[in-house]
């Protein structure tokens, strides 16, 4: 793991280039895709999961009797802290609710807004590196919250032809049952245009690797999308306070999801960032997931030396990182000096796995950079708002001058015209 200076950070970022697959391939690939899906349509789903995923399966629904299976292949621990965390995603979720609401005034004008959720949402859950039984909570909760009538998920079956049971038990546990065995951009296809099985959604949410990014792009106007995310990320901020083999592992927790995730620290102090690297080398040796942790740490893992709190914090908000732990003295004090995170942990006792799973808030985060303008997914991003508008005579006369004369100079004269015919005819 390199240790670099903050200049060292700036410098490296300029001038870092994209390793990332040519996008014009990408695009290519996925576009033949999603214009396969909607010629064929369950046609195309079977060919792609053969082809992909190197399965050939007989129907694309899960059926009860496989979630029957799977329930009695999970262990009753795992059922317990999954009923848990999904009590604490709803406690968290149920605090963004909306509603709709209105004001009026004395002259006849009532202004307002409608929320209405979503009809149909399509959860996309990952099923190739690791299964992801956390992310159907993160994506069905709030949306369930949000009052959306119909969710089905989309995710990869393994090599036999069935769902993880773990993925299928953390669905009948939120309620829901209609699961097709499809992954990759065939599935964001499907669920974008629909097929003779899968009904077209109004969303498409969830992870995805970057073919499942590309599609969401492309088929993005056509259907709703959460957001186009990219690599796991984990940044923290540690001082003399933190214990190092604690941000070690947290450094690890990310790397292990991905040769592309990113692991940063960034310390004021010369020597925790040497007993960290040594920590982070040693933990490594451990994991199952080694290969892939190792790969992400040499090419993404960087522990940067700061000059001094200021700076470590315009680091920080240039990173605007998925996950960024400030594993420092009074945490609390020092988050108004972050412009920019997906979800902020605070202190030796907040690690991001907790987020991941457990404590409430989402998991879904925006990535590369995006919390700059970006935040995670919510109870508002299954609800719609419809802006209502009812002007009395009185006082629609009043404003007449006023809107036509605006009307009028931007040269929309029949809309001048809708207004003024009132005044001149009133009561037609």
């Amino acid at each position: 793991m390199k240790i670099i200076t903050s200049e060292g950070f700036f410098t490296e970022k300029k001038n870092t280039s994209s390793t990332q697959m040519n996008e014009e391939q990408l695009d290519q690939s996925v576009l033949e895709i999603i214009k396969q899906v909607r010629k064929d349509k369950d046609v195309a789903l079977f060919r792609y999961t053969e082809q992909f995923d190197n399965v050939k399966l007989e129907n694309l629904l899960v059926s009860e009797t496989e979630f029957k299976e799977a329930r009695e292949k999970v262990d009753t621990q795992f059922i317990k802290a999954i009923q848990e965390a999904k009590q604490n995603i709803h406690t968290f979720h149920e605090a963004q609710k909306e509603r709709s609401w209105f004001m009026e005034s004395e002259n006849g004008i009532v202004l307002g807004q409608k929320v209405t959720p979503l009809e149909k949402v399509g959860v996309y859950i990952p099923g190739g590196k690791a299964a992801y039984p956390s992310s159907i909570l993160m994506n069905v909760i709030p949306a369930q919250i949000a009052g959306v009538e119909k969710i089905v998920i989309t995710t990869p079956p393994q090599k036999n032809g069935k769902i993880n049971p773990y993925v299928l038990v953390t669905a009948e546990e939120v309620g829901v049952t209609n699961i097709y065995k499809i992954g990759g951009a065939q599935a964001v296809a499907a669920l974008a245009y629909g097929t003779e099985t899968i009904e077209k959604v109004d969303k498409i949410v969830g992870p995805g690797n970057a073919f499942v990014a590309r599609a969401k792009k492309w088929v993005y106007g056509d259907v709703a999308i959460d957001m186009i995310a990219g690599p796991s990320e984990i940044c923290v901020v540690a001082d003399e306070t933190a214990p190092a083999n604690y941000v070690a592992a947290d450094l690890l927790s990310q790397a292990e999801h991905d040769e592309s995730a990113s692991a940063i620290c960034v310390t004021t102090n010369k020597e925790l960032a040497k007993e960290i690297k040594i920590e982070v080398e040693k933990q490594l040796e451990k994991l199952d997931r080694k290969a892939i942790a190792e790969e992400s740490i040499e090419q993404n893992g960087r522990i940067i030396i700061a000059n001094d709190e200021e700076d470590a914090f315009r680091v920080v908000n240039e990173i605007a990182p998925e996950h960024l732990q400030l594993m420092i003295q009074n945490p609390t004090e020092k988050v108004n000096k972050v412009k920019h995170a997906g979800a902020i942990f605070l202190g030796n006792y907040s690690p991001e796995p907790l987020g991941d799973y457990f404590a409430g808030p989402n998991h879904t985060l925006p990535t590369s950079g995006t919390a700059r303008f970006a935040s995670p997914l919510g109870v508002n991003d299954f609800v719609k708002k419809s802006s209502i508008i009812h002007y009395s005579q009185d006082a629609l006369l009043e404003a007449t001058n006023k809107i036509a004369k605006i009307a009028n100079v931007e040269g929309l004269t029949a809309h001048a015209n809708s207004i003024t015919i009132r005044k001149d005819h009133p009561n037609a």
